[in-house]
Order: C-alpha cells, then structure tokens, then sequence
C-alpha cells in the first residue's frame, strides 16, 4: 500500500510557531506532519509525558493528535487500522516498562502483516539506568529494546539530543520502504532536551518518492507465458489494492479466472462472473478445483506472501508447482515459491501497467479472440451471488434461532450499504466471514484507491481482539462509511474496552459479537481432533446489558427475524458506536479443516 506524501507547503503551521529552540518531541511530531499522520495511538504516562505536550500543542494548531487507547495492544491495532485505510503511517506509543511490552503482541501482528508502523517508547533518564528506577526498562533492567528486536525491522535507543533528528529520518525511511514496523526509545530526558531549530531539517516526503523498479526481463518472460496460456488463473493477494483495477481488466479481456487469498477478498467482487472464490484458510471447493484442474496451465500469484493461509496448507498441488508465476514488490516473500517457474520484481501496478499498454498496442486482445469476453462481463452485471458452497446454501437461508453464522454472514451484506467495511477478528468469525460474508460490490472492473478493500483480516500472527481496535482505526481513516467489527465473545472479553474509545471520538463502528459462551475455534478444533474437551467454556454474558452500562447503543439478536428487523439505515446515521449482540448456534463446526489438515490432527 501507498502513503500519502506531503510537500513542504503542508509544513507551514509548523513553522509558524517560531520555536527557539525547539524540544526534540515538538520535532517529532513535525516529521508526522510532513508525512501526513493525523493520530498518534498510545496510553501516556510519566516518562513519555513529553511527547503528549507535544501532541496538545500540535492539536491546538490542528495538526496530528492523540488517540488515548485503553490498552497499549488496542494501540498498535488502532494504528494497523489507521494505516489499511488511509495509506498513511500508523503511529503508536506507550510509557517504559508494562507500556513497553503491552505493545508487543500489536507491533508483532503489524510486522506479520507488513504494516509499516513508527512505535514510540520512552526510557527513565539516562543517569538512572542501572538504578533500578520505576518501570525501568533499559538493557540493565526489563530490556525492551532487546524484546522489539524480533519484530521491527529498525529499532534504536536514542541516548543523545544530536542523534535524534538522523535516527528519526532511519526509523521513517525503514518502515515506510519496507512495510514493517520501526522502534525508537527515547529517555525521558532526551525528549525534553531542546534543540536549536526551527523545523525538520529533511525533506521526507521528497526522499520516499522514488522511482518504481521493473525486472524488464521478467515482465516480458510473463508476457509471453500469458499470451501463450489457455487456461490462466489470476491468484490475488492483498498487496494488489493498487493495481486490481487493471488486473481485472487485463481477467476480463483475456477470460482469465480470479481466485483470492483470505488476505484478498475484499478487492473483487463476489458478483463477477470470473470469479471462483477464496484459496486458502475457510475458502472455497470451487477455488480449489479451479487451481487444480488439469486444464489449468498458469498460476499468477499477485501481491501473496504464499504463507499457510494463502496458499491452501502449502498445497503443492494447487498452487506451489511449477504453473505459478509469483509477482512481488518485495523480494522476501520469494523465499515462499522456490519452485516457481518465473518471479516478477517490481511494483505490482508498473507490471501491469507494462502488460495493459502491451496487450492495447499490439492488438494481442483481437488475436487470442477474447475481445468478446468484455461484452459478456458487461451483460452478466446484474447476476445473483454465486454459491461458492452449495453443499451449505440451507444454512444461509435456515430460520432457526439462535440465528446459524452462515446466515448472519450472508445477510450482513444485504443489510448494510455497499461501501461498508468488514473487519472479522482471527478464530470463528474469521472463517465464518471468509467463507460466506461476500461484501456487495458490484464493480467488474475499474480503479481502486491505496486502501485495503471492503474486507480486511489480520492473518499471519491472527491475534484475537484485533478488529476491535483495527476498527477504531479504519473510522478514523474513513469517517464517510460504516465500520463493522465481526468479533467473537473471547475476543470481547479481551479487549472489548476499547469500545469507549469509539464512545468517546463518536465514530460510526458497529461492534458485532458472535455469542457462543465459548472459544469457538479451540472447542470445534478439539472435537475435530478427538482431543480433550477442557479449557473453551466461557460464561453466558448478555454483552447488549454490558454494552448499555458503557453508554453504547446496544441491541440483541437470537433470531433470523430479530436480524432482519434490525434498522440499519439508523444505525450507520448515528454518531458513535453500536454494539449488537448476536446469539449463534454453537453446535455449527466452522469451516476450518484446511488449518486441522496443516496442524497433522485429521486425515
């Protein structure tokens, strides 16, 4: 995903303060500005209190201010959810010690998922490392420094007032470049210090626009293998956001077929009739069969880290042979295709730009006879939701109560507006909404902006509780949709807190808890198994009562009918959250024997 770069004409209500000399956390907080961050997302304490100053005086002058958290994790996804739907840098926070390690688990999941992400901790003053100082957390107490080392891709204790500035342009560059998170820690007297300036002395923005790199060679290698196929099949991954407009529009001239990851599937639409679904964790029988039809003779893997998720259990017999063709901005994620007959390097959008004027201009859309296929995607527009299950269409219509999830998934996109954004947390509700939440867009073709589609997951690290803050993100980012958060009740127990903060910044997120008394995917792995049934119960709890006496609208539903009689069009009006309890059958076994399958515990 892109940021959005800002010139130096956006620094001017910065340089209007004058400040001589300037305190480095001031300084930092205009290195923000010039990239174009709007929130910083932290819990403040004493030895970064500093940096929230910072943040007063800047909120004064309209620029970045501060999302206070209820916990350090909740953060970190805040700031994840922030950058999906922005394109703009997550930035988060915390206080030394507990502050410190609160954060890790989110910072963790941003580097799992390639987010770029600046993470701010402070240090006690630098005489008193050693001296067991509160909440001390240097490399001679609790070092968390060291702890950040194995999820940042940068990370740095700044221990002079002089090395800020040249650390700070480090940190930026590192995580904007290679979409992963960077760790500075600041003693708290090092961020008081003053410096003698006036403003950045480096231009960012300038230095982080930089020319698209293209492996020639390669691309015109995969040229010819396209126009030599038959029987192409396109396999998108998330990092194509960018570049689906003209992929689809290369798929609908060429009759090419579409498959998602997980990671992917809010990028094309479930109407389009090339489309055979998601590969990979919760998807889809007709995704599969595409893949390994014996008709198939190419595999291109866009924008995929072909991790477990994405690639069907590493299965070599769908994707990871030698059919695929793996396209990558980022040449780590080759380690996962060695057996790949060709790999692309270079920006995804370049490549198929190259591709796209290639086809035009040398008339290789009339040659191969497909040009008809753009007529046929024109007229089958109106075409109901194709079944990519049809063994479980019942469950999606059933009226027994309490309500089937594969009914609450396939309702969902016919309740709320086209433009919603669904953000299901790791367990059950994210294999209930991979499989059968089909978010309503019926674009067949056409551009896509930066932003991360109408469906976004967390999958590599798939830590619970990660849509509840992602969320809270995601309306910061896009306050002119709907936010819905499709979460479980021990994801809930966790982290539900953070819903005061959606109360307190009046942001339109509809907090959906899937009510099962249990952790749904622990209980149905065990039974799938045949492992002890221990440890997956939890309490019956009426979350609509809980989510009143936290001044949420709140509202429950045990029925197909009490769905369906929900006012939706008044719930995405209102300022501020929602919380809608929902009491599902327990007994139904989500769709997740692909993961069963790579954990070696069923046949």
């Amino acid at each position: 995903m892109a940021f959005k770069s800002y010139g130096s004409e956006e620094l001017e209500p910065f340089h209007q303060l004058k400040t001589k000399p300037l305190e480095i956390a001031d300084l930092l907080i205009a290195y923000l500005e010039q990239l174009g961050v709007e929130y910083v997302f932290g819990i403040p304490g004493g030895a970064i209190e500093p940096l929230y100053n910072a943040l007063a005086r800047s909120e004064r002058r309209g620029g970045p201010r501060a999302i206070v958290a209820r916990h350090e994790t909740g953060a970190a996804f805040m700031a994840h959810g922030y950058f999906r739907n922005s394109g703009r840098l997550g930035v988060c926070c915390a206080t030394t010690g507990p502050g410190a390690t609160n954060l890790i688990t989110g910072v963790a999941s941003a580097y799992e998922n390639s987010i770029p992400m600046l993470v701010i901790t402070p240090q006690t003053v630098l005489s008193n490392f050693g001296r067991g100082a509160l909440q001390e957390s240097s490399d001679t107490g609790v070092n968390t420094l060291g702890m950040f080392q194995y999820c940042t891709s940068y990370n740095t204790l700044i221990s002079h007032a002089d090395q800020f500035e040249w650390k700070v342009y480090s940190a930026l560059m590192r995580a904007l470049q290679t979409s992963t998170p960077s760790h500075i820690s600041v003693p708290l007297d090092i961020l008081r210090s003053r410096v003698l300036l006036e403003g950045p002395s480096f231009n960012l923005a300038g230095l982080l626009d930089k020319p698209a790199l293209i492996d020639t060679g390669a691309v015109d290698t995969f040229y010819k293998n396209l126009l030599k196929s038959r029987h192409a099949v396109f396999v998108i991954g998330d990092g194509c956001s960018q570049s689906i407009g003209l992929i689809l529009k290369i798929a609908n001239a060429l009759h090419i077929k579409l498959v998602t990851t997980p990671h992917g599937k809010g990028l094309i639409s479930p109407y389009h009739p090339l489309y055979r679904g998601v590969i990979g964790f919760a998807g889809h029988e007709t995704a599969v069969s595409t893949l390994s039809d014996s008709a198939t003779d190419l595999v291109i893997a866009v924008g995929s880290s072909l991790g477990e998720w994405a690639s069907n259990g590493w299965d070599q017999t769908t994707l990871l042979n030698r059919k695929l063709v793996h396209i990558e901005e980022s040449e780590n994620r080759f380690t996962r295709s060695p057996m790949a007959h060709l790999h692309v390097r270079g920006n995804i959008k370049s490549v198929f730009e190259i591709i796209h004027n290639r086809l035009a201009h040398e008339s290789a859309l009339s040659s191969k006879g497909q040009g008809k296929n753009v007529d046929f995607i024109r007229n089958e527009q109106g075409i109901p939701l194709r079944q990519f299950c049809v063994e479980e269409e019942a469950k999606c219509s059933d009226e027994s109560s309490p309500i089937k999830p594969q009914r609450l998934m396939s309702e969902l996109t016919r309740l709320f507006p086209p433009s919603t954004l669904y953000l299901p947390d790791p367990g059950n509700s994210l294999t209930w909404a991979i499989h059968y939440l089909h978010p309503y867009d019926r674009r067949i073709s056409g551009e896509r902006d930066a932003k991360g589609g109408l469906f976004q997951g967390s999958l590599e690290f798939a830590s619970m509780g990660w849509s509840i803050g992602a969320a809270i993100g995601a309306a910061l980012a896009r306050p002119d949709v709907p936010v819905v958060c499709i979460t479980g009740d021990g994801s809930w127990l966790m982290s539900g807190q953070e819903i005061t903060v959606a109360i307190q910044e009046k942001l339109k997120v509809i907090f959906i808890i899937l009510n099962d008394s249990a952790l749904g995917m622990v209980k149905h792995g065990q039974r799938l198994a045949k492992a002890e049934p221990v440890g997956f119960t939890l309490p019956t709890i009426d979350y609509a009562a809980w989510g009143r006496a936290m001044g949420v609208e709140s509202l429950t539903v045990k029925s197909p009918k009490a769905l369906l009689e929900l006012d939706v069009p008044g719930i995405c009006a209102r300022e501020g959250p929602t919380l809608i309890d929902v009491y599902i059958d327990p007994e139904e076994v989500p769709p997740m024997k692909t993961r069963m399958k790579v954990l070696g515990q069923i046949r």
